[in-house]
């Protein structure tokens, strides 16, 4: 069973970003619980939508199940939001097991990612649902992209890994054979061709993004003057 930690609107400009409170969050709660990654979900960028920079959320994905597993993992992301509270932000948090998400929380998720949506539209989902959000301060806006978050990352086909396995761990130009060994299941062209071997070229400093896609963590690459070179996507 999964449970999902998700949280938004996070930071200001001068801030670390929402993904990184999320690795940090997620590094809390894998003390108790295995946590299998964290996902980066874009949303909506419009000019009537506050956001820092790229309007994204981030979702902890936790093996886990239960009622007292799910309020562990909140109070748990809840404290280290709060102690790394940063002023100028409207976080949001919420907490759901893959039962609780249903039909209409999936829509208001593509809803978040094409169309301007509010606060009341969020928590009466969550009420309806008997899904514990909460804003944390600020205007508390982020409990939209929250519960976006939510629906988007329950489907394990959008956005992109922040956290998977090892894959922080390994920065710049890396084996295929490495990477599959560090988490990610399989890699492919973006036309289509799947890449068993050789070298991927990443960025000096930086690690693979991978991607969900039904259920496996795909990087896809470009081929570019007979080199494989990460592709960044979602």
């Amino acid at each position: 069973m999964t449970i999902y930690l998700a949280m938004d609107d996070t930071d200001n400009l001068d801030s670390r970003g929402t993904g990184k409170l999320a690795r940090a969050a997620a590094s809390a709660i894998a003390k108790e619980y295995p946590v299998k990654g964290v996902t980066r979900h874009q949303l909506f960028v419009h000019e009537d939508i506050p956001f820092t920079s790229h309007n994204s959320c981030g979702v902890i994905h936790i093996e886990a199940s239960g009622n007292d597993a799910k309020e562990w993992i909140f109070e748990t992301a809840k404290e280290v939001m709060l102690d790394d509270f940063i002023d100028g932000s409207d976080p949001g948090i919420a907490v759901a097991g893959r039962e609780d998400i249903k039909e209409p929380l999936i829509s208001f998720g593509r809803d978040a990612q094409r169309v301007v949506l509010n606060q009341e539209k969020a928590r009466t989902l969550a009420k309806n649902l008997g899904i514990r959000l909460e804003g944390l301060g600020g205007t508390e806006d982020g409990v939209i992209g929250t519960m976006a978050g939510l629906g988007l990352a329950c489907t394990l086909n959008d956005g992109r890994y922040l956290m998977l396995g090892k894959i922080r761990e390994m920065t710049g130009p890396a084996e295929v054979s490495t990477l599959l060994d560090a988490g990610i299941d399989v890699v492919y062209t973006m036309d289509g061709r799947r890449v068993n071997d050789g070298l991927i070229i990443i960025a000096e400093g930086k690690s693979a993004k991978p991607c969900p896609v039904d259920g496996r963590a795909v990087l896809f690459v470009e081929e570019i003057d007979g080199e494989y070179h990460a592709v960044k996507r979602g």
